[in-house]
């Protein structure tokens, strides 16, 4: 991967979790529960046709879901901002984790 992919694929990594962190909370503050279905049809939407269809993220070997880009920045953004790290949030990473591996084996017995 050149030096152009890799800083590419780090700012549409890192658009995600932003726009995630900007839009989803005022969807949500305007338009209620289908605030949060319309925010997270539109984001990841329209940032998932940005990363893989215009080709801003760029695949090598590893296949990494945007899913990962979201909880890292959002983790990453939780703490900036005075969050703490604490046994809740490890428990709901311990299960995203677990979450991660069940449906990893699951698209690898399906495909």
């Amino acid at each position: 991967m050149t030096i152009q992919l890799g800083i590419a694929t780090f700012v549409g990594a890192a658009m995600f979790p932003f726009i995630i962190r900007m839009i989803w909370g005022r969807f949500v503050e305007k338009f209620g529960e289908i605030g949060g279905f319309l925010s997270a049809l539109f984001i990841v939407g329209v940032m998932w046709a940005i990363n893989h269809g215009y080709g801003l993220i760029h695949q090598t070997g590893a296949w990494v879901d945007m899913g990962l880009a979201a909880g890292v920045g959002l983790l990453v953004a939780s703490l900036v901002t005075g969050g703490e790290f604490d046994k809740h949030t490890t428990r709901n990473i311990a299960a995203a984790i677990i979450g991660g591996i069940i449906a990893g084996l699951v698209l690898n017995f399906a495909l």
